[in-house]
């Protein structure tokens, strides 16, 4: 079983996090961090989720690949979803979406490189179930 403490500890700690989830596929909660929010961040995750899924399909329409992420970017924070299909599974029980918010001041580059890990790494576990 994925330890997701442990694969979301870099997240956590980069400049302006203020929480996360992990979802499957499906848009089911994983793993969640919402003790420095005052959000619902299941219903927020899932909420991107679906977009993201509309997005994917939009971009497959016009020919492009699917999404590998969605950005908001507000004048007060950021909301990401990055999603990762793993290397080792062609199924959609592999897929991983990392969903997170930070503070418009935080590290968005940062934060962006690690989610992407953190949702390779992760969907790479699953994979090997």
């Amino acid at each position: 079983m994925i330890d997701f403490n442990n694969a979301m500890k870099r997240l956590r700690a980069v400049n302006g996090y203020l929480g996360s989830a992990v979802l499957n596929y499906s848009g089911e909660t994983l793993y969640i961090d919402n003790e420095n929010t005052g959000t619902d961040i299941p219903y927020s995750a899932s909420i991107f989720n679906d977009a993201y899924r509309m997005i994917s399909e939009s971009s497959l329409d016009v020919g492009f690949s699917e999404a590998s992420s969605i950005e908001a970017k507000t004048l007060d924070g950021h909301v990401f979803l990055i999603n990762s299909a793993g290397l080792l599974s062609d199924d959609n029980f592999s897929k991983i979406n990392v969903f997170a918010i930070f503070r418009d001041d935080g590290n968005v580059a940062l934060a962006k490189m690690v989610m992407d890990k953190a949702a390779k790494n992760m969907s790479e576990e699953l994979g090997k179930m």
